[in-house]
């Protein structure tokens, strides 16, 4: 193994396996109409883990942590996630770009949620904020591996935000709730896969690893994070919901404050429109059927702006199964995919200690290439309260770009510790 890859490695797990012993579950709520990722839905998540064993170690930050929360209103998280992807098999096994057939990348991000109006009522205001720092810990990064341009031919990408970018903001924007919170807004520097097509397994920090199994199943033009824009969106009745917005799709996470200029002179937007169905408010999170349209403006000479739509069906059964149909049909847009069709199903072995996730695709490439699959089995598993492993497999059959590959394989393993 790679040092880099043992120094990465060790340190998570001497971070997360100090001293142990069993522990039950807590009760904490899901706030609904967000993604896995959003902040208060990703800091619901880690808070709620039933783990194999609760660490005490770290027991007197949670207590600080907490402590802020319920005086002002403050709550705040850091999280480490590192990510190791190797192509292990393939008709012409060292035929990726550079020779690399592996990769590895790391990202810390501190974030949280500063409610500031109405902290215990239906009708909150509140600051949601999160920077990270990217980076590898090989000269491949994950995020672009295999890769376009990588000698293995597959049109796709594991695990995006894995890359070397560096120091960035990704979301700091006011989320306001209105109606007894049957709806809400937000403004500012947003992430739209907190928003867009979400389900439950669509994070590349808990979910899949495949781009083609997230948000617009790789058939959505999407732009970057920290983009300058505004939402909306609430229920319709009882059981229908819907949301639009529009955003910056200039944006640069690096340079968040050049938005104000691309927003306001260039003119250049991506934006959506969302309507779905559950079986009730309480349930969306879980529960939901979607349609989403969306628009790209040109972002480049030379680039024609572009439309597309997005399709997603979940249901939570049994508290334990979760099996998903989506897809995407993009028209004259930068998307990877051309229309892209998804299945697949979660399973939950213990309640909050993980779950076993598996997928199958069918895509058709946007411009050029023969139709690929690609299937991908993980399992994430809860070991502590702070520290979650998941290992992953990927078949990919027919890579696009490359005729003389029949057949490749990945493996791949992400390690998450959670404060």
């Amino acid at each position: 193994m790679h040092s880099k890859y043992q120094v990465g490695l060790g340190l998570l797990l001497a971070a997360g396996l100090a001293i142990a012993e069993e522990q039950k579950p807590e009760r904490t709520e899901i706030n609904p109409r967000l993604s896995p990722d959003q902040v208060e839905n990703q800091q619901a998540l880690d808070r709620a883990a039933n783990p194999l064993y609760e660490s005490k170690l770290l027991a007197p930050v949670h207590d600080w942590r907490d402590g802020v929360a319920e005086k002002t209103g403050l709550s705040m998280s850091i999280d480490y996630t590192a990510q190791f992807v190797g192509l292990s098999q393939a008709d012409n096994p060292g035929q990726t770009a550079n020779g690399d057939k592996n990769a590895g990348s790391g990202m810390v991000r501190f974030y949280g949620t500063w409610v500031l109006v109405d902290r215990d009522g239906p009708n909150s205001g509140r600051l949601n904020f999160k920077v990270e720092h990217r980076h590898s810990y090989t000269d491949r990064q994950v995020g672009g591996f295999p890769g376009i341009a990588q000698n293995g031919g597959y049109l796709g990408i594991f695990e995006p935000p894995f890359t070397d970018e560096g120091a960035r903001l990704t979301i700091l924007h006011w989320k306001q709730n209105f109606l007894d919170g049957n709806a809400t807004a937000i403004g500012g520097w947003i992430d739209v896969t907190d928003y867009v097509d979400v389900y439950l397994l669509a994070s590349p920090w808990t979910g899949f690893n495949n781009f083609v199994f997230s948000t617009g199943s790789a058939a959505m033009d999407l732009p970057n994070d920290a983009a300058l824009g505004a939402g909306v969106g609430g229920m319709l009745g009882k059981n229908m919901y819907a949301q639009v917005g529009v955003v910056d799709a200039l944006s640069d996470p690096t340079d968040p404050l050049e938005g104000f200029n691309t927003f306001f002179s260039d003119n250049k937007y991506f934006s959506w429109a969302e309507l779905g169905w559950t079986p009730g408010k309480d349930k969306i999170y879980f529960d939901n059927a979607h349609v989403t349209a969306w628009h790209k403006d040109s972002v480049a000479q030379g680039t024609a702006s572009g439309w597309g739509l997005n399709a997603s069906y979940q249901r939570w059964l049994n508290d334990q199964w979760l099996p998903f149909v989506r897809g995407g049909y993009t028209k004259d847009s930068g998307s990877l995919l051309e229309t892209s069709l998804s299945a697949g199903i979660g399973y939950q072995p213990v309640p909050m200690r993980g779950v076993i996730g598996a997928g199958l695709n069918w895509g058709k490439p946007n411009g050029f290439g023969r139709d690929q699959y690609t299937g991908e089995l993980f399992w994430r598993y809860q070991l502590t309260k702070e520290l979650a492993i998941t290992p992953s497999l990927q078949y990919i059959q027919n890579p696009a770009l490359d005729p003389s590959q029949d057949n490749l394989v990945a493996f791949g393993v992400r390690v998450r510790v959670a404060l």
